[in-house]
C-alpha cells in the first residue's frame, strides 16, 4: 500500500526554517582513542539550543514518530538532535548523513536549472510553454514562469483517483514522465493561465521535460552537473527512474492506508487512530517503493547535511546571478484570503516568514528544509512516518513550531 497525499499533491503548508548540526570529536593529541563529544553549545546566535532541543524532541514524541532528525546551523555555530531510530525495531538513531526521500524539494532543483537556462539564453520565462511542448492544452497562453510558481492552472496529476489506483497495484511500476503529463494534462484545468495559484505537480513533470529536452542529458545528470557538484553534495541524487533505492546508511520510512483510501482523508478514523496512539496499529513500510511517479516534482534523494547546504544556496541565490534570484523570490500569497503568516510562494520556492525553502513528502518520509538570507540561521528537519496518524505532516509541524517559539 502507498501514499501520494502530501506537499506534493496537497501543497505546501506554513512552517518555518533556523538551522543545521553536527557534533565534533576531539582527539586528545598523542592519543590513540577519542575524547567525548564536545559539549553541544546552550546558545547559537541568540538561540537557545536546550529549547530547540524540547521542542523538537516533544514534538517527535507527540506525533509518535520512529524517527526524526534535526539540524540546525547559524554564524555562530551548528546543533543537531535524533530521536528514536531508522527502522521501526531498530536502534540505529537517525544522523546528518542518513539518507532519505526529500519529495517536493526536488521541485527547488527542477526550479533552480530552469532559472539558469533562462540566464543563458536557452528559454525566456515569459516563453510559452507551446515552444516546448505542443500537447499541452493553451500552451500558447501558459508561460514558463507560470510552472515554477504555480499559476498555470494545469490539474495536478497526483490528485487523479486512477494513478492512485495503478500505484496502489504496484507500487514497484516504473512511471515514465510521459505517462504522468497525460494524466495531468487529460482533466479540465483549474483555472485560465494565471488566474489563480494551484500546487500542481504536473507544472514541474513538464519543467523537467524541457530540461532533458534543451540540455540532451536525463535530470540524474544535469542536476549532478549543475548542481550538487558544484556545491559538493556528494550524498544527493536524483535516482534513475528504475534504480531508484535508497543508498546506506538510509531510514525507513512508513506510512498508514493506500492511495485511493487517503486520497482526500490522509487521517485515520477514529478507531484506528485510538488503535494507533496505543500502539496496536503498525505503519506499512514504503522505504523501497519506485518513487519514480514523482519525477522532476518529488524523486530525489539527500542527507540532513547536504539540505542544509542546499538551503543556503536557496536563500543566497548561489548558483543563480542576483537578477534571477530577484525575480524568484518575489513571493506571493497562494490565496487571496490567505493568513498573513501563511507561506508564500515565488519561482519553485517558498517563504516560511523570512525562510527560503520547500517542503516534501512522500509516503513515509517528510522534510522541511529552509534558510534565512538575512540571519543566516538554516534549519532542516526530517521526520520517517508521515503524515502522522492524525493527517499532519510532522517534520513541518515540527519545524513550526521551533520557528514560531525561538524566531
Amino acid at each position: 500500500m502507498t501514499r501520494i497525499r502530501s506537499a506534493h499533491r496537497r501543497g505546501i503548508r506554513l512552517a518555518s526554517a533556523t538551522v543545521l548540526a553536527s557534533v565534533v570529536a576531539l582527539v586528545a593529541a598523542g592519543c590513540s582513542a577519542a575524547a567525548a563529544p564536545a559539549p553541544s553549545p546552550t546558545e547559537l546566535s541568540g538561540i537557545s539550543t536546550a529549547k530547540v532541543e524540547a521542542l523538537f524532541q516533544q514534538g517527535a514524541a507527540d506525533l509518535h514518530m520512529p524517527g526524526a532528525f534535526l539540524l540546525l546551523e547559524t554564524p555562530d555555530g551548528e546543533f543537531s538532535s535524533s530521536y528514536g531510530a531508522t527502522q521501526i525495531g531498530g536502534e540505529t538513531p537517525p544522523a546528518a548523513g542518513t539518507h532519505i526521500r526529500v519529495g517536493s524539494n526536488t521541485k527547488t532543483w527542477t526550479g533552480t536549472v530552469i532559472l539558469q537556462l533562462a540566464e543563458e539564453g536557452k528559454l525566456k520565462l515569459d516563453d510559452p510553454v507551446s515552444r516546448f511542448r505542443s500537447d499541452v492544452p493553451n500552451g500558447e497562453n501558459i508561460t514558463i514562469r507560470m510552472l515554477l510558481d504555480m499559476r498555470s492552472g494545469l490539474y495536478n496529476y497526483t490528485e487523479d483517483p486512477g494513478l492512485a489506483a495503478a500505484m496502489d497495484a504496484n507500487p514497484q511500476r516504473v512511471w515514465a514522465p510521459a505517462e504522468l503529463i497525460k494524466v495531468g494534462l487529460s482533466q479540465p484545468p483549474y483555472f485560465a493561465p494565471d488566474q489563480g495559484y494551484h500546487y500542481s505537480n504536473t507544472n514541474t513533470a513538464i519543467l523537467g521535460t524541457i530540461i532533458e529536452q534543451l540540455e540532451n542529458k536525463s535530470l540524474h545528470d544535469v542536476f549532478q552537473e549543475r548542481l550538487f557538484n558544484p556545491l559538493g553534495m556528494s550524498d544527493t541524487l536524483f535516482p534513475v527512474a528504475t534504480d531508484a533505492d535508497l543508498p546506506r546508511p538510509l531510514s525507513h520510512g512508513y506510512s498508514f492506508g493506500t492511495n485511493v483510501g487517503t486520497l482526500n482523508a490522509p487521517a485515520l478514523d477514529a478507531s484506528q487512530l485510538q488503535d494507533f496512539y496505543a500502539g496496536l496499529l503498525a505503519p506499512d513500510d514504503h522505504t523501497f517503493d519506485n518513487p519514480s511517479w514523482a519525477y522532476a516534482a518529488g524523486a530525489g534523494i539527500s542527507t540532513a547535511h547536504d539540505l542544509a547546504i542546499w538551503a543556503k544556496a536557496l536563500a543566497n541565490g548561489t548558483l543563480l546571478d542576483p537578477a534571477y534570484q530577484a525575480q524568484r523570490t518575489q513571493f506571493q500569497k497562494v490565496s487571496p484570503t490567505a493568513p498573513s503568516n501563511a507561506a508564500t510562494y515565488g519561482l519553485a520556492l517558498a517563504n516560511f516568514g523570512g525562510y527560503y525553502g520547500h517542503t516534501g513528502e512522500l509516503p513515509g518520509y517528510n522534510s522541511f528544509v529552509a534558510s534565512n538570507p538575512k540571519t543566516g540561521v538554516t534549519l532542516v528537519v526530517w521526520a520517517n512516518l508521515a503524515p502522522t496518524g492524525d493527517g499532519k505532516d510532522p517534520a513541518t509541524t515540527i519545524a513550526r513550531s521551533i520557528i514560531e517559539s525561538v524566531g
